[in-house]
């Protein structure tokens, strides 16, 4: 066995792996029983009788702080919650203002594990807006869309075909990371759709790409998988009546964990391209 220590670049990639898998937090190596590390519990020490004491006449007390009454969502049924989703999305008016809200609202239990609300990236007003599923470690740590190694084939992806982050506008159907980097429940979705519903409609692009599976799914009321659903074009309607092109295609954290894939998703941005040239 070689006594050669690991490149650096070796172990830069085990790290990205490990960060991809949704491991967040290192632990020693050697195991540890935390019961048997609590001191035992001591006897309290007896006391001897206080003094017998005159008491001063006691003062009137302020009158004690109410507790902050929690938010109507927090408080109420899952269905509460997506309808004030629907109330507060509605409202707005900007993508600033529904930012603002987003990131106050508290009906989604996702906001109190995520470190940031990772909004969105890139051209509010570029012609394309690529949605995908949720945040992950990275996106979580700057508050941003697609910063990891899946942001970074997705950028590689875009410039293939002509286009960069200057260009398009990067959003997702759920705002926070989901511990762990778990899938969002139905729930989850449930109460952030109506939120992704108006970014879409206040960003008015003229094409929409569905990263992955969830994206699509939920996005265009369609359930097949993504497999059979990539490449074909689909009509998005959005709440100002609108209707918009939107593609879907795989998921670049897909393509990472089966790159022979990356074919597919080749043929898929190519036919965006065509798309955007007035060619397909």
């Amino acid at each position: 066995m070689s006594d050669m220590p690991p490149d650096r670049e070796a172990l830069q990639a085990l790290l990205d792996f490990h960060v991809e898998a949704g491991v967040d937090l290192a632990l020693d190596e050697t195991p540890h029983n935390r019961f048997a590390e609590q001191p035992p519990p001591t006897a309290p020490e007896r006391s001897l009788p206080a003094e017998p004491r005159t008491e001063a006449p006691r003062q009137p007390s302020a009158p004690a702080t109410p507790a902050r009454p929690l938010p109507k969502a927090a408080a109420g049924t899952p269905e509460d919650a997506a309808h004030l989703a629907r109330e507060l999305a509605h409202s707005a008016q900007s993508l600033e203002e529904l930012e603002g809200l987003l990131a106050a609202f508290e009906g989604c239990s996702l906001k109190f594990s995520a470190k940031n609300l990772a909004f969105a990236d890139g051209n509010p007003q570029g012609r394309v807006m690529l949605v995908g599923e949720a945040p992950g470690a990275d996106e979580d740590r700057i508050g941003k869309p697609f910063m990891g190694r899946s942001g970074q084939l997705l950028d590689r992806m875009l410039a293939a075909v002509g286009l960069d982050r200057t260009q398009v506008y990067v959003a997702n159907i759920v705002p926070w990371r989901p511990p762990g980097n778990r899938t969002p429940t139905p729930q989850e979705v449930a109460i952030c759709k109506p939120f992704i519903a108006r970014q879409i409609e206040l960003a008015g692009p003229e094409f929409l790409l569905c990263l992955g599976g969830p994206a699509a799914q939920n996005l265009l009321d369609i359930k097949d998988g993504i497999l059979r659903t990539r490449g074909r074009w689909f009509t998005y309607k959005a709440g100002d009546g609108r209707e918009i092109k939107a593609l879907a295609t795989l998921h670049p954290a897909y393509l990472l964990r089966q790159p022979l894939q990356k074919r597919l998703g080749w043929r898929d941005f190519q036919a965006l391209r065509r798309a955007l040239d007035g060619k397909d």
